[in-house]
């Protein structure tokens, strides 16, 4: 393929085919609706399957039950169907079922403005499914973010067997850049699942150490296992045993502490000599970046700092980003989601200024600038 010019919505379904996508299931829903279209039309030719299901319910159930066939599942979507899709994620989750969920912001709570970017499904993509457990999420903030981090989102799905989701914003699900995709540099390749044990009869997919993920051999292979939404031994049967109980907990967030590192991504520039620094996510990091670099050009000592890893939060470099400036500046499109990560990780450090973008429209770069210059007046 040459250059072409394409949404974010289309690079995430030509990001997600190149990093093994072969089954969608989902329900139309605007900002997301693209996504859905192309799949119904490239998948086939890949050998793929396009489901259109009653509702986004039933969308996330189908695509659990494509990954333990052994098909690399995908569904899109928007906050009110996100909300829908709840109860199964928890139980992918508890299930070990790797899944992407590509949900695109739009304006709420419930209907919302359909059309509007929004960034408020921040926190309920952490904390929207009941029980203890962790996430992952990816939220680019270019076209071509939208083709590598997809793949990257279903690399990190598998390895950890679990749900990833790609968190966007109608802006950047909507706009047009121009990209080469034979040429785009770091994508990562995605394995394989297995490899699997010869001996079927008494391997045990949730045997595997405190750290690790299980790997669920594609149903219909010949292994013999349990998949249940209740806590569940090495097979997979329900169990109410204290320390197994304990075990299991522990281990679906073990998993994703011991590669937090790996799975962590983040974009920073002007830090080294910064007084002052605009955190931001998705298309607002764009508004940011623009600001920032027109206060550098007046001699103001101002960084960039964008969060590719949305969750797990990359706590550990905002606290060291904090304890050399005297204030950060978080812009995001809500009340106030991520910004309160961000206080979280600084303590006490430095000053905290938020920018609130709830009226259905980008921030636009003038508006951080000019908060820029009043938080260093002060």
């Amino acid at each position: 393929m040459s250059a072409k010019l394409i949404q974010g919505n289309e690079a995430v379904v030509y990001g997600a085919i190149k990093g093994g996508l072969r089954f969608f299931a989902g329900y139309p829903i605007t900002p997301s609706t693209e996504i859905a279209e192309m799949c119904a039309r490239d998948l086939p030719k890949v050998g793929g399957v396009f489901i259109q299901m009653e509702d986004e319910i039933s969308s996330i159930a189908a695509c659990i039950g494509a990954s333990l066939g052994g098909f690399r599942a995908m569904s899109a979507t928007s906050g009110p169907g996100f909300s829908l899709m709840q109860e199964n994620i928890g139980y992918a989750i508890m299930a070990e079922v790797p899944v992407v969920i590509v949900n695109v912001q739009r304006m709420g709570p419930s209907t919302g403005i359909a059309t509007a970017p929004s960034q408020s499904d921040y926190m309920q993509v952490r904390w929207g499914t009941h029980g203890d457990h962790p996430m992952v999420s990816f939220a680019p903030f270019s076209v071509e973010e939208c083709f590598t981090e997809v793949i990257r989102a279903i690399y990190w799905s598998e390895k950890i067997s679990s749900v990833v989701v790609l968190l966007l914003d109608e802006v950047v699900a909507h706009m047009r850049e121009g990209i080469d995709i034979d040429n785009i540099k770091n994508i990562v390749e995605v394995p394989e699942r297995g490899p699997f044990p010869d001996e079927k009869e008494s391997f045990r997919p949730y045997k595997v150490n405190k750290d690790k993920g299980a790997k669920l051999p594609p149903l219909g292979t010949g292994y013999r296992f349990n998949v249940t939404g209740l806590v569940h031994d090495e097979l997979g049967f329900p169990v109410e045993d204290p320390e197994k109980t304990e075990f299991l907990i522990k281990r679906l967030h073990n998993k994703i502490d011991a590669v937090e590192d790996e799975i962590i991504s983040y974009d920073e520039r002007f830090i080294d000599d910064a007084e002052v620094i605009v955190i931001s996510y998705g298309s607002v990091a764009r508004s940011s970046l623009r600001a920032v670099r027109e206060l550098r050009k007046n001699n103001v000592k101002v960084g960039f700092f964008r969060p590719i890893t949305v969750w797990p939060f990359p706590s550990k470099r905002v606290r060291e980003l904090s304890k050399n400036v005297k204030n950060i500046v978080v812009a995001e499109m809500s009340m106030g989601q991520m910004v309160l990560e961000v206080k979280r990780s600084v303590l006490e450090n430095c000053n905290v200024t938020l920018i609130q973008g709830i009226k259905g429209e980008l921030i636009a770069p003038d508006i951080i600038y000019n908060t820029v210059n009043e938080v260093i007046s002060k």
